[in-house]
Parts: C-alpha cells; sequence; structure tokens
C-alpha cells in the first residue's frame, strides 16, 4: 500500500458538550498516520439541513448515534479502504454516492462528515502539515474576525428570551490575539453588569449568559451595550452588536406573524422588520443573522432592502450552507453573507465549495461551530484555509468553545508576518458601511 492510503475506519459513538451523542470517526493510514473527525450537532436546525441520523427510542432520549456508527463501520468505511487520503474531493464524492440521497437521509449527514474530517486530517498529518495549510495551500493567512457570544437565548437557553444570540466583534483590534482580549473583557464586564442589575449569574449552551429576568429582548442588546462600555470600550467604534435572531424558531407559517414569547405579542413580516431595523438605528448592531425565517424569502428580500448597504445579514436557516440555496438568495437579493456549517451539507469539500460560491458572488461567509460542540478545531482551520474572515464559535468559556478560540491564537503565532487579520475591513471591503450611523 501506498503511505496515504486509507488502511482502517472505526466510528465510535462519544458525547458532545450537551451530555449528548455524537460520532467520532478514526482513519488510519498504511503508514500510521492518523486522523480523526468528530461531529457536531445543533439545537435549532433548519428545515434544510442534511440529515443527523439519530437513532430513536429510550436510550439516549432517542438521540444515540449507534446507528450512524454501524453505518460507518459497515458500509461508508469498507468503501474507503484503498483510497488515497489525499484525494479529499474523490472520497467525499464515494460518501455521497453511498447515500444516495439529497439531504444524505439513508446513512446519516453526521456518519458521513465524520469519516470526511477524518480522511482531511489523515491527509494533513501523512503530508506532515497544519490543516490549514493542507486545505488552502500558500495562500491561505487569514485569521478570522471572532464573533463571540456573551448572552445565549431561543433554543441555546430553553426559550427563555426570544433572540437567539447577542454577540459583539471587535472592530479597533489589530490581531486576532488583541480583539480577543477586547471580547473576554467585555464578557467579564457582563458579569458585573448581569450582578448590579440583579440577574442571576448562569450559563446557556454556548458559554454565554443564561438570560434570566428579561422582560423583553430590547433589554439584552442594552445590557449588552452597557457591558461594552463597562469593559471600558466604546460601542460601535471598538466592538459593535452581532445579533443571531433565529427567527425560524418563532415564526407562524400558517399566518406569517413572527410570535414573541417574551413580550407576548406577534408581529406581522412589516412591523418585525421595522423592529429590527430599530434596533438596528438604536444600537450599535453591524450583523443580523436570520432575521426573517427560513420560509420567508420575501422577508429577508425586504430587510436587505433597508439595511444590506449599513450591516452584515447573514442567512443560516435560510441557506444551510447549500449552494442552490445560496444561489436563490443571491438571484433575489436576500442577505449579503452566509453563514457555514459542515454538518448542514455534511462534507469538507461541499463546506468548501460553498463558501467559494459565496465570496464570488460578492456575499461574506461566517464559518460557524454548533451548540452541540465538542474540543475538534476542524473549523478553525477549514475558515483559515478558505480566507473566510469570520468565524462564530459561541462565547468566551466552556472549553470547547476556548480550544477552538486558543487554536487560532497559535495559528496567528505560528503565521508571524504572513497572518492577515482584516478587522473591520472584513466590512467596509465588502460595501457595508458600519460606521456611517
Amino acid at each position: 500500500m501506498k503511505p496515504c492510503e486509507i488502511k482502517t475506519v472505526k466510528a465510535r459513538q462519544v458525547y458532545d458538550s450537551r451530555a449528548n451523542p455524537t460520532v467520532e470517526v478514526d482513519i488510519t493510514l498504511a503508514e500510521g498516520t492518523l486522523g480523526r473527525g468528530m461531529v457536531p450537532s445543533g439545537a435549532s436546525t433548519g428545515k434544510f439541513e442534511a440529515l443527523e441520523l439519530r437513532d430513536g427510542g429510550e436510550s439516549w432520549n432517542g438521540k444515540g448515534v449507534l446507528k450512524a456508527v454501524e453505518n460507518v463501520n459497515t458500509i461508508l468505511g469498507p468503501a474507503l479502504i484503498g483510497m488515497d487520503a489525499r484525494e479529499q474531493k474523490a472520497i467525499d464524492q464515494k460518501l455521497i454516492e453511498l447515500d444516495g440521497t439529497p439531504g444524505k437521509s439513508r446513512l446519516g449527514a453526521n456518519a458521513i462528515l465524520g469519516c470526511s474530517i477524518a480522511a482531511c486530517w489523515a491527509a494533513a498529518n501523512c503530508r506532515r502539515e497544519p490543516l490549514y495549510r493542507y486545505l488552502g495551500g500558500t495562500l491561505a493567512n487569514t485569521i478570522p474576525v471572532p464573533m463571540v457570544q456573551i448572552i445565549g437565548g431561543g433554543a441555546h437557553a430553553s426559550m427563555a428570551i426570544d433572540i437567539q444570540d447577542f454577540l459583539v466583534i471587535p472592530l479597533s483590534a489589530s490581531s486576532f490575539t488583541s480583539g480577543y482580549e477586547m471580547v473576554v473583557n467585555v464578557y467579564n464586564a457582563a458579569k458585573k453588569v448581569f450582578t448590579e442589575q440583579g440577574k442571576p449569574l448562569a450559563v446557556a449552551d454556548e458559554g454565554g449568559f443564561w438570560p434570566s429576568g428579561f422582560h423583553n429582548n430590547e433589554e439584552g442588546i442594552a445590557l449588552l451595550t452597557e457591558s461594552i462600555r463597562t469593559a471600558g470600550y466604546n460601542p460601535g467604534k471598538d466592538i459593535a452588536i452581532a445579533l443571531d435572531i433565529a427567527s425560524s424558531e418563532f415564526y407562524n407559517e400558517q399566518d406569517g406573524t413572527y410570535r414573541l414569547t417574551l413580550e407576548n405579542r406577534s408581529l406581522d413580516r412589516t412591523a418585525f422588520i421595522d423592529l429590527l431595523c430599530g434596533w438596528v438605528e438604536k444600537y450599535p448592531i453591524i450583523s443580523l443573522e436570520d432575521g426573517a425565517s427560513e420560509l420567508d424569502w420575501e422577508g429577508t428580500k425586504l430587510l436587505t432592502e433597508r439595511l444590506g448597504k449599513k450591516i452584515q445579514l447573514i442567512g443560516d436557516d435560510l441557506f444551510t450552507t447549500n449552494i442552490q440555496r445560496i444561489k436563490k438568495g443571491v438571484s433575489m437579493g436576500c442577505g449579503n453573507s452566509v453563514l457555514i456549517k459542515m454538518n448542514q451539507i455534511g462534507t469538507i469539500s461541499e463546506t468548501m465549495e460553498a463558501i467559494a460560491y459565496t465570496k464570488q458572488h460578492g456575499y461574506l461567509p461566517v464559518v460557524s461551530a454548533r451548540s452541540g460542540e465538542t474540543e475538534d478545531c476542524t473549523i478553525v482551520h477549514l475558515a483559515i484555509a478558505a480566507n473566510a474572515g469570520q468565524l462564530k464559535v459561541g462565547s468566551a468559556a466552556r472549553s470547547e468553545r476556548t480550544a477552538k478560540w486558543n487554536e487560532i491564537i497559535r495559528i496567528e503565532e505560528a503565521l508571524g508576518n504572513c497572518a492577515c487579520y482584516p478587522s473591520d475591513k472584513i466590512f467596509t471591503e465588502a460595501g457595508i458601511a458600519i460606521y456611517s450611523r
């Protein structure tokens, strides 16, 4: 056998950051190199994502992945034996063909992605290269700007508040290391503000603070703005706010309204978009994610017409890392940015292709983790390999999150003067007039 030929493939059930089972795959090459892939899992999953195969039944509350593990060990793995791990596209195509369904529903996107990630790491290790360099070549040097959750809401906090994520993005930093230091200062300042306002301190799924004691959604934005000031920064100049609205979670498909449970009111499309635009005018918001439902293309189009030149408008559930859905968004003028999640589409190759397509059509890619994460740092290397420019991992707490932020610090140090950190230029060069308000 050649050194980089796949010799063994072994899957097992392990556990993610929410104490749910997930798939881990090991691939060993002929020369003894190991590659390992651990698959993340989302809480607020879009209708159009590739299927995460779960066992059902009573064990692990139906969330076991033993069927997906078996599919790797008996179907996917044996088919990869003898293939060259460096042929990522061929490997991923083989995995897709073996499943044979549009949404990877027969064998499971989690089974397929575990194999795809493991093969990628095995090939990089065989070539004695960092994964970002193996995937991206010599031009892979863009260190992503962090988008970091400070308050977790929505499905990440048992719907204690309707809005899913209240995040910050550093704008005035000259490096990732200094930008992330700013974020950590805001996180710690938020502890003080929570305490001063008599709100209990607890941690949500992604490490941000649990939104207990809030009376309306805007209160979370106001608290975050105050936290930026408390940390000693100028809101909107040094650090800006990003919101993941995750509006599909509270969209009523029957009547087209958005139900804000915390505030006990329902808004039609126009009124809801008016609400979001009002927040953007009032607060230092630079980015909105899923401001309209995955089913409400017209809502996203309207939001883009009103805010598309002012702030970043990200499609997550709307696009699900799927080129066909991204293509529809581009043609309709919906949004100006795409959230990139590996497990929404199911393979490394398709994820890289989605990033490339997004960039080619003038949209900004934001590589993202999921609420159910592991210590796997593949998305960090993926973001740098593709020169994506932004990374959303969750908060500044919990080790499955800090494992990824710390990996970026190491890579930035390793790249030295070759590292390119775009800072606020990631927005201004895309035509987003972030300082005009």
